[in-house]
């Protein structure tokens, strides 16, 4: 496992990717915030995130894609296994449910908590892709999407670095993108999981890609946009 790469990617062909930087996933009221979990971890990726977005908007020819996960109000295209298991950890409040005090339903789209972040907010020329599951591929047109852009790398960040972010990385790379993930602009509910998450991207040569963090992406390509 080597620590160090040279890697050269077509600008006007890379889209950077910001996944699930939703008020449930980061926020205050959301659905991390009220299954107990640490909202410092998941927010940590905002700052860099934002570097990354100020920088690249209007300067650049690299696409920019945000995902939502979500599911209907009625819940249709939830997995029952799923919404139980979110209950559970919940004490009974879970997908679906309006928690005491809480900004709407729980990962259900259209509600203020499911929306992203003002701060990560897509502007007008970027992409949204809602997704009903943790990956993208099989839950979304992310596929054709990507197809249509005429891409072939990603640049990804977002949360969770061990679910969603992990999962959609796999994904791209059965599909045959090159895939680079910012490890500053991810984060998970459990620190562990997410160092976890970066060694296995790492292994067998970077099996899914590589590792870099926001600052060393950025001086990459302002050294190529001068």
């Amino acid at each position: 496992m080597g620590d160090r790469a040279w890697v050269e990617f077509d600008s006007a062909r890379t889209a950077f990717v910001s996944i699930d930087m939703q008020i449930d996933f980061c926020g205050p009221k959301g659905y991390v915030d009220v299954m107990g979990y640490d909202l410092g971890l998941t927010s940590a990726p905002i700052k860099p995130i934002h570097y990354v977005l100020h920088n690249i908007r209007n300067r650049t020819d690299i696409k920019v894609i945000h995902t939502r996960e979500g599911h209907l109000p009625d819940l249709s295209d939830a997995p029952y296994n799923k919404v139980l298991r979110s209950k559970i950890i919940g004490n009974g409040v879970g997908i679906g449910d309006q928690p005491k005090g809480g900004l709407g339903k729980l990962l259900v789209r259209g509600e203020k908590n499911w929306d992203i972040i003002d701060d990560l907010y897509p502007i007008p020329g970027e992409y949204v892709v809602d997704k009903a599951g943790k990956g993208a591929f099989g839950q979304s047109n992310m596929p054709l999407l990507l197809k249509n852009l005429g891409i072939t790398h990603l640049v990804i960040t977002g949360i969770t670095t061990d679910v969603c972010v992990h999962t959609i990385m796999r994904e791209a790379n059965d599909y045959g993108y090159w895939c680079l993930l910012l490890k500053d602009g991810t984060g998970a509910t459990d620190f562990g999981n997410y160092q976890a998450a970066l060694k296995q991207i790492k292994m067998q040569g970077g099996v899914f890609g590589w590792v870099s963090d926001s600052k060393r992406f950025i001086d990459g390509v302002m050294t190529a946009f001068k």
